[in-house]
């Protein structure tokens, strides 16, 4: 199936839509959204990009990434992209705006304005990955995460490392929300 973008100007604004691969091909300002999933003990849930895909593939990254189709809210999508991935669901929050620009190896761009959203993990492991999205998942705590991406950043998604570096504060923020919730 095709998917269709929303593609933007520099304040998030929809400017009009295209295709997925010749957006990321032309290297298209368009909305995105990062989840990111919180267990009990703060610790963030992880996922391996499958092998299969098109750009990034076996890199870790956070919990689930996507896309919000024409006409659909961003939480909306974000949630719909969760069961599509993780076979998750979750009462997700919009945590923070980020803003990042990178040519891939592959020659497309990732050039998006993300909607980082955030919310509980299952408490019971229930998972079921899509293995054409996510090859595995682990839960690590933000600063075990910022050690591990200074000692060994090619493991890890541009994106989140980009978050790690330049939001480091407003994801600490946002993953002690979700904790409390959690109490």
């Amino acid at each position: 199936m095709r998917e269709t973008l929303i593609v933007v100007d520099e304040r998030d604004r929809a400017l009009g839509h295209g295709e997925k691969l010749a957006v990321h091909a032309q290297g298209r300002l368009h909305r995105a959204f990062s989840i990111f999933l919180v267990d009990a003990r703060g610790r963030l849930l992880l996922q391996r990009r499958s092998r299969a895909k098109y750009h990034s593939a076996g890199l870790w990254a956070n919990s689930c990434c996507g896309h919000p189709r024409p006409g659909e809210r961003t939480l909306a999508a974000a949630r719909r992209r969760l069961g599509e991935e993780l076979g998750a669901s979750a009462p997700l929050h919009f945590g923070f705006k980020a803003r990042y620009r990178t040519a891939l190896p592959n020659g497309l761009v990732e050039n998006e304005i993300v909607h980082v959203c955030f919310g509980p993990a299952p408490d019971d492991g229930s998972l079921t990955l899509n293995p054409a999205e996510v090859a595995a998942v682990s839960f690590l705590t933000l600063p075990a995460l910022r050690r591990d991406i200074a000692r060994h950043p090619r493991r890890y998604a541009y994106w989140l490392r980009h978050y790690l570096k330049n939001h480091y504060a407003a994801l600490r923020r946002e993953v002690t929300k979700v904790r409390v919730r959690l109490r």
